[in-house]
């Protein structure tokens, strides 16, 4: 099933989506039609300029939500929160989708609403998917004086065009199931809902900040798509070490404007992003696949356990042999 919306500020996507599936829309929330899956999205709003909607359901069809750019102006901030671990699909420009990660593709992503993307999720898998749309004036007054911030001065800037990737740490995964349990039948629901989704807020924007302080490049819909190609293939053979050339004419790029627009979209270099993918591996074989040490490094291209095992314990703190059997 594919469902295609123009991201303008006051698109309602409960209302169209019910319309897509006839299906009612009672009380803020939608519920899946059994022919379809099972589950619900629901909305929440905080005044006009503030919304959230919770997705959760298991399809049983494949979904893709192609979000069109909106073409009257651009002051709506879009922040997803995937929390999932079966695998979701981004892309932009209606190119092939590309996967967020190898094994955790819990993820976050905070988009202007002048890019066009398309997101894929498979059937047969419960999804975890929260949605929150805030304006800049809005989303700035929140911040307060944070917004001196290069990053966070970009995102609550109207007019600006931008694109941030982020990996979901622990505590907001658990951030993300504590919304979803809320009772909004319990006195004062509403405002403690308000206060958890500020929290998630709070949690997104203090990590973005610790960003470097560069000026920001604006990015195309094609920029983005080029560099989810890069980061593809940055993942899709975790045993050879990225070459910079190849990936910048991957991306129809130099080589200068690939490595700055690499780190800030995904907040760091792609030498880094490459290492950090390689361990997340490494911990997955060693203590989900039941790997040995050696067999663990040798899969992912070490030729040296020695050097692999340091750097496995700069990521993890402890070195692979102990980590596997914790």
């Amino acid at each position: 099933m594919v469902f295609r919306f123009s991201a303008t500020p006051d698109f309602d996507f409960l209302a169209q989506f019910a319309l897509q599936l006839q299906v009612p829309v009672a009380n803020g929330q939608l519920v899946i039609p059994p022919w379809l899956g099972q589950g619900y999205l629901r909305k929440y709003r905080f005044g006009s300029d503030f919304k959230v909607v919770f997705h959760h359901y298991t399809l049983k069809e494949e979904l893709t939500i192609q979000r069109q750019a909106a073409g009257d102006g651009n002051d709506l901030v879009t922040m997803f929160f995937y929390r999932h671990e079966q695998p979701v699909e981004i892309a932009y420009n209606q190119d092939p989708s590309v996967r967020f990660s190898q094994r955790d593709h819990s993820a976050i992503q905070v988009t202007s609403n002048d890019l066009s993307s398309s997101i894929r999720f498979p059937a047969h898998h419960t999804i975890h998917y929260v949605v929150v749309g805030v304006r800049a004036a809005r989303l700035k007054a929140l911040l307060a004086e944070s917004t001196q911030h290069p990053v966070l001065d970009t995102i609550t800037r109207s007019g600006s065009s931008f694109l941030y990737y982020e990996r979901m740490d622990a505590d907001t995964k658990w951030l993300l199931k504590k919304l979803e349990e809320i009772d909004m039948n319990e006195p004062l629901s509403d405002f403690y809902l308000q206060v958890k989704v500020q929290e998630l807020l709070y949690l997104l924007f203090r990590t973005l900040a610790l960003r470097g302080h560069r000026t920001y490049q604006s990015l195309s819909s094609a920029d983005v798509e080029r560099l989810l190609q890069v980061r593809d293939a940055l993942l899709r053979e975790l045993s050879v070490p990225p070459v910079l050339r190849e990936l910048a004419q991957t991306a129809a790029m130099s080589e200068t404007k690939l490595k700055r627009l690499f780190k800030q979209t995904f907040g760091t270099t792609i030498y880094s992003y490459y290492q950090r993918a390689r361990m997340e591996e490494a911990a997955f074989l060693l203590k989900q696949a039941h790997y040995s040490v050696a067999e663990t490094g040798h899969a992912l291209g070490f030729t040296n356990l020695s050097h692999f095992s340091r750097l496995f314990k700069q990521h993890y703190g402890v070195n692979p042999k102990r980590y596997s059997t914790s």
